[in-house]
């Protein structure tokens, strides 16, 4: 993740909200000839924001809208991508129904809250536009038989950049959000991320999943084990909320690797291995190190030691198989918080090149 600053952060406001805000300027112009602009929504806990219109066109039996987003302080990628909403009139009976446009992906795995074929539109956004283009067909007494296109230019490019591709959304974003609001820099749509690929990885038969603190150590579990990039969770620092979420939803197998640092933290019970939520304790490696054999001297130093690569180094020129030792404790961390799930865990410690200096494994 990126650094949050020190300074008093803006929130933004999520995909799906730009999305509702689009529908309700179209389909207000298809209903009376006219777009509001600025135009208010409600959101699901009340808020009431206004969005200015960055778009706007009505033809026959169709208008559109579009929403510049602003994700406030928040390092997201949709950051002032461009959200349009396309209302078209069908036929009786329909209801609303919705269309993936360019740059807005296509669910192709289960595992997800939407059905497989169907536009990435999350559940919460389709319900906000739902009641959006039911409220005013009532008010204008109508049927509300309309199709809801979004669309987001350049938005399959963006997707890359999100876990989309792994979790078998293909051809652009995903229209999300709960609330509505971005919260700059939350641990929330991460950890929610990892969930998803858990869900997609057992809806897919997957037995083996690996779990990775960053791309280094991602790569080797990869390399070790040959496993598919839909294989690989976006752990990241949040090892408790994928181990949490593995407890209620096993896959049988889980590899967890990661540099020396973070792994230490996960043997010292530490569930967020984030640096400013959690640093590595030299007390408990040079303790670590004494059940080992080393002598007072080494346990000095370990003791003193600047970073944790400074141990790792102490450890490997005295052949202290200390790696091997914060695999071990990382993994019975790691149990403890599985709490008896169906789960057989491995931990592969790397170092920075990604070469094995630690292994724990129960299979």
């Amino acid at each position: 993740m990126a650094r949050k600053p020190d300074t008093p952060l803006k929130r933004g406001w999520t995909t799906g909200a730009c999305a509702t805000a689009a529908v309700k300027a179209a389909y207000t112009a298809l209903l009376t000839g006219g777009f509001p602009d600025p135009v208010t929504i409600t959101l699901p806990r009340g808020q009431t924001p206004a969005f200015a219109l960055a778009a706007e066109s009505l033809g026959e039996g169709m208008a559109m809208a579009a929403i510049i987003k602003d994700a406030g302080d928040d390092p997201d990628v949709t950051h002032l991508a461009r959200i349009e909403a396309r209302v078209r009139q069908v036929g009786k009976g329909t209801g609303v129904t919705f269309k993936a446009g360019p740059g807005v992906g296509t669910v192709t795995k289960p595992g997800l809250p939407i059905w497989v074929g169907e536009p990435a539109i999350n559940p919460v956004p389709r319900a906000m536009m739902t009641a959006v283009i039911n409220e005013l067909a009532t008010d204008h007494g109508t049927a509300g038989d309309v199709e809801i296109e979004l669309s987001i230019p350049g938005g399959e490019a963006l997707a890359e950049k999100t876990w989309n591709p792994r979790l078998g959304i293909l051809g652009g974003l995903s229209i999300l959000g709960t609330t509505g609001i971005v919260v700059p820099y939350s641990c929330a749509a991460w950890i929610a991320s990892i969930h998803r690929g858990i869900d997609v990885a057992r809806a897919s038969g997957l037995r083996h999943v690996g779990a990775a603190t960053g791309s280094t150590s991602e790569a080797a579990v990869r390399r070790r084990h040959g496993l598919a990039a839909e294989q690989m969770l976006d752990m990241g620092d949040f090892a408790g909320g994928m181990l949490k979420y593995l407890r209620g939803h096993p896959i049988a197998r889980l590899t967890i690797g990661g540099g020396f640092a973070k792994l230490t933290k996960l043997g010292q019970g530490l569930l967020d291995l984030h640096s400013g939520r959690g640093q590595v304790d030299m007390d408990w490696l040079a303790r670590e190190s004494v059940s080992l054999g080393t002598d007072a001297t080494l346990a000095d130093a370990i003791r003193n030691a600047n970073t944790a690569m400074e141990v790792l180094t102490l450890a490997s020129e005295a052949r202290l198989p200390l790696g091997d030792l914060v695999a071990k404790r990382a993994r019975e961390t790691a149990l403890g918080v599985l709490s008896g799930a169906p789960v057989a865990v491995e931990v592969l410690v790397f170092d920075r090149a990604g070469q094995v200096v630690g292994i724990a494994d129960g299979w």
